[in-house]
């Protein structure tokens, strides 16, 4: 059993942060059984990378002296899966927003599909959406979206180690991806629609690793209070 003691030392959780829950809520929920269910007066806890509200998956939580390792912790490959919607696009390249344009898709076949693959694979040059948490003149890039300002984003550079197609059912493509730190996988999704003359947005998407640590070996943030139940 892991005790108090063991938190304030410092431990890694591997949390499934469920589908519409923010990463601070996830953490949040966490802190406060900590400090209910073993009686902690004070703890540090924080995440290693950020997922959207519409993302599921892989959220490493540090506690204690290992949120020293938290940069590090974050600075690893992930790999991600998911759905993009082909055929149409919203501003946020998500489902946080409507969809703003249609286009068509008649002249996709499966073969070009995959073939659109090759474009991404590798550095490339990534356009971060509007609609991300990236500060530009002091305010979040989201916060400039919303009031409706037109911003100009610079591109950066990202890897992509690995882009898989796992299924085909025009309008939907599932995919595997596995990227370094700083990827936007909506921004793919966008890039991806493009790539095949159309547009595209994602639909679904699902951390699975960080580094060396999977998805399957997580548990969601009521199971980890639900295990302290008898800790204190």
């Amino acid at each position: 059993m892991i005790s108090a003691d063991d938190f304030l030392s410092g431990q890694i959780l591997l949390i499934d942060k469920p589908l519409h829950w923010t990463s601070f809520q996830a953490v949040n929920k966490m802190k406060w059984a900590l400090k209910s269910k073993l009686g902690l007066k004070k703890i540090k806890i924080g995440h290693a990378g950020t997922l959207d509200p519409l993302a599921s998956g892989l959220l490493l939580v540090c506690t204690g002296k290992f949120t020293k390792r938290i940069e590090e912790l974050q600075g690893q490959k992930k790999e991600y899966t998911g759905t993009f919607y082909i055929g149409a696009t919203t501003p946020s390249y998500d489902l946080e927003t409507e969809i703003d344009n249609t286009f068509e898709t008649d002249h996709i076949t499966d073969d070009m599909v995959r073939d659109a693959v090759k474009n991404f694979i590798g550095e490339i040059d990534q356009k971060p959406p509007i609609f991300s948490a990236i500060k530009k003149e002091g305010k979040r890039l989201y916060e400039h979206a919303r009031l409706g300002e037109e911003v100009e984003i610079q591109s950066r550079k990202v890897t992509i180690h690995e882009f898989e197609i796992t299924r085909i059912a025009l309008p939907e493509v599932d995919f595997r991806i596995v990227c370094s730190k700083g990827t936007y996988i909506r921004s793919i999704a966008y890039d991806f629609g493009q790539a095949l003359d159309s547009g595209s947005h994602l639909i679904a998407l699902r951390r699975t690793k960080i580094g060396e640590y999977s998805v399957e070996n997580a548990i969601s943030p009521q199971q980890f209070e639900e295990s302290l139940e008898n800790e204190g």
